[in-house]
């Protein structure tokens, strides 16, 4: 199992040098990876600062040499396909090929889509993401892509540098079990990340809620079976690593690959540095 730190792009984290100290400490305290989320107006947090978390990663790859770096997760929708391939294809060229790209609708879908005069209708916002995750590897790929679908359109493009990943970063998918489509998107790339009905962030799944998930993305996993498929879960555990351990051994047990550790979203330390930072210095959970 490997271990990640979360953390939002808001608060002390809008700095890049601050998330820069956050991932050299993670990476010295010996966990596996670092990921941000990736907000343009959460209302919920309004008037903290908000960074750009394509920047924070690019701090966070240059203060490290060895953790997975990315984002939990990337609204796919809400950019520009050539947009955001070239920004994941340079960050994984500076970061030696540490990327993870972790994808979704994102939300609150009223404040990142309709704030801005975009359409918030669940139905195209889903279409956007397929269409775009199609697209994105293609253009990771640097070869010459002609593409025309129902949202985007794309004329003999090559985009270059590809990632250092071959064919592509990995490709993780983000949702909230118990609904099933998200979960049926995953099982056709690379992960799973899921958000449980019972468990919002920061919140430790249930044992039996995370089988029955386990099941379905089995089920339902059929082209690119081969290649290795990541269950990410997450929550807050305690520091003492006897008691972290009986949080996520039964998750394990279940089938998880990756432990992402969260500040509780309502909790006083989610966006500010010295909180995060203790946590992170007491080392991940051993399994």
């Amino acid at each position: 199992m490997r271990f990640s730190v979360n953390i939002p792009n808001f608060g002390d984290f809008a700095d890049p040098r601050k998330v820069a100290t956050v991932a050299a400490a993670a990476e010295e305290a010996g966990w596996d990876g670092l990921f941000v989320w990736d907000h343009v107006l959460h209302r919920q947090h309004q008037g903290r600062p908000f960074g750009d978390p394509w920047m924070l990663l690019t701090a966070a790859a240059l203060a490290t040499s060895r953790i997975r770096l990315g984002t939990l997760l990337t609204p796919v929708p809400r950019y520009r396909p050539q947009q955001l391939a070239r920004q994941v294809a340079t960050l994984d060229q500076l970061s030696g090929g540490r990327v993870i790209f972790a994808a979704g609708l994102g939300g609150p879908v009223e404040d990142e889509y309709r704030s801005f005069g975009d359409t918030a209708e669940p139905r195209v916002l889903a279409e956007r993401l397929d269409e775009g995750l199609e697209l994105l590897p293609r253009f990771w790929s640097g070869e010459p892509v002609n593409h025309r679908g129902r949202h985007y359109e794309v004329r003999d493009v090559t985009l270059l540098p590809a990632t250092v990943q071959r064919p592509g970063p990995p490709v993780w998918i983000g949702g909230f079990w118990p609904r099933r489509a998200p979960m049926r998107r995953a099982a056709r790339w690379d992960g799973a990340v899921p958000l449980f009905e019972t468990a919002r962030h920061g919140h430790v799944p249930d044992v039996s809620d995370v089988r029955e998930l386990v099941a379905y993305v089995r089920k339902h996993r059929t082209a690119g079976a081969e290649r290795p498929f990541e269950l990410v879960l997450g929550g807050a555990t305690p520091s003492d690593a006897a008691k972290a351990r009986d949080v996520i051994g039964p998750l394990y047990d279940a089938g998880a690959t990756w432990w992402d550790e969260r500040q509780i979203q309502t909790g006083p330390g989610l966006d500010r540095l010295p909180a995060v930072l203790r946590r992170i210095e007491a080392g991940p959970p051993v399994v």
